[in-house]
């Protein structure tokens, strides 16, 4: 796989007939090894690792339901009140980040309500403050960490 823009983590792999797998901390399964899958574990791991964020308040890939549209997310990281902290949207390396990409993750995020936004394909990263009384998002160097 690609090298991403991310510290470098340790992965456990599986491979049957031809399948390469991934396994997945939160979900406790291995999945199926794809770029956009590359990016979504790495993304676990830096705000697990790095941002220090509490593995029991990580989502991965749950469905939402968006003006009665089925919607999957990638990761979502709750607070300790259930409110959501964090909202991410992962792209596979080759997907370029663009204003439809914003515009989908701002599409979640008006049933979702997370007070911080992160938008990857791996190598570029975007992160963002909500801003709900103006309805914007404000663009961050960094995410804050876990707190």
């Amino acid at each position: 796989m690609q090298a991403l823009n991310f510290p470098s983590y340790s992965f456990r792999f599986k491979n049957s007939e031809n399948n390469l797998s991934i396994f997945d901390e939160v979900r406790k399964k291995f999945i199926q090894l794809t770029p956009e899958e590359w990016v979504r574990q790495h993304t676990i791991q830096y705000v697990l690792q790095e941002k220090k964020y509490p593995k029991s308040y990580l989502n991965v890939e749950k469905l939402i339901k968006i003006n009665d549209l089925h919607k999957r997310y990638d990761v979502v990281v709750f607070q300790p009140d259930g409110t959501i902290f964090l909202l991410v949207e992962c792209k596979a390396p080759e997907v370029k980040i663009t204003q439809d990409t914003f515009d989908q993750i701002a599409r979640y995020n008006l049933a979702l309500k997370a007070r911080y936004l992160m938008v990857t394909n791996g190598l570029n990263h975007y992160f963002c403050q909500m801003d709900f009384e103006k309805e914007a998002y404000v663009f961050l160097k960094e995410l804050p960490e876990f707190s």
